[in-house]
């Protein structure tokens, strides 16, 4: 009897957590997450620290301003919930050709990046995708889908994981040696292109033009020469398909960008 009773309690709470953790994207996308936010935003932090003790940063006001600029302007288009976060943004000086936002409010800019994203409305495509990161949820729901793994390891995936590109590529693929491919990649290409939806309207909410975003990723594939990991073999969308998809949003992005305009939101980031 004891042991059927206890069963039925394990059983009810599996049903409960299974209940529990079934939610939806901002995109209406069915998600499944697990993991605690708190624990997430914790080792978003303890891994964002280690990361600014152990690269250089950017000391270049203006460069700093610029991108401080662009990013206050995307943030304060957010929905309440995480435009209150006490965000923190980092500009480090590094080449690599990548950006990434972490649980908690943790944004992070390599210096390599500025020159595909070389004007603010291409900036704000790469911040407002890598914040959409965050408010979908990916990190919980990419550490969820993997239940074993370190939680460690899994915000070193989100934190290495915003451009895929180059060395960053290389950094992960070390990291996670032996690891599954889709298992262990920092983001699947249905989250990437998620974001890519999100970001654009954060972009547009802000003032930004959502069509430079197209010339963003025009420039992030001469920036890598075309040597990109074949689509199958990353969790990015190909080029080609990911300027398809956004060109299908700028019907809505673009009357939400004008809407914004009229109301005031053009911001005035210079680099």
């Amino acid at each position: 009897m004891l042991k059927r009773h206890t069963y039925l309690v394990m059983s009810l709470l599996v049903t409960a957590l299974f209940v529990t953790a079934c939610s939806s994207s901002p995109t209406g996308r069915s998600q499944v997450v697990f993991r605690s936010d708190d624990a997430l935003a914790a080792e978003s932090a303890r891994q964002f620290a280690e990361m600014r003790a152990s690269i250089p940063l950017e000391t270049d006001r203006v460069t700093i301003d610029y991108v401080h600029c662009v990013t206050t302007a995307i943030v304060a288009e957010l929905e309440p919930e995480y435009r209150d976060l006490d965000w923190d943004m980092a500009i480090f000086d590094h080449e690599a050709v990548n950006a990434f936002a972490m649980p908690g409010g943790k944004i992070g800019v390599m210096t390599g990046i500025l020159d595909a994203a070389d004007t603010p409305d291409r900036l704000a495509a790469v911040i407002g995708h890598e914040i959409a990161h965050v408010t979908a949820r990916h990190a919980n729901e990419r550490a969820s889908r993997s239940p074993a793994a370190n939680i460690g390891v899994q915000v070193v995936a989100v934190l290495l994981g915003g451009g895929n590109r180059g060395a960053t590529y290389t950094a992960y693929e070390a990291l996670n040696a032996g690891a599954t491919l889709g298992i262990m990649l920092p983001f699947n290409r249905g989250q990437e292109s998620e974001a890519d939806v999100i970001g654009l309207e954060y972009m547009a909410r802000a003032g930004f033009d959502p069509r430079e975003s197209v010339n963003l990723w025009q420039n992030m594939s001469a920036e890598t020469g075309g040597n990109d990991p074949a689509e199958f073999l990353s969790t990015h969308p190909s080029d080609e398909r990911r300027i398809d998809s956004l060109v299908s949003e700028f019907g809505k992005t673009l009357a939400i960008m004008n809407e914004a305009r009229a109301n005031g939101r053009n911001p005035d980031c210079q680099m």
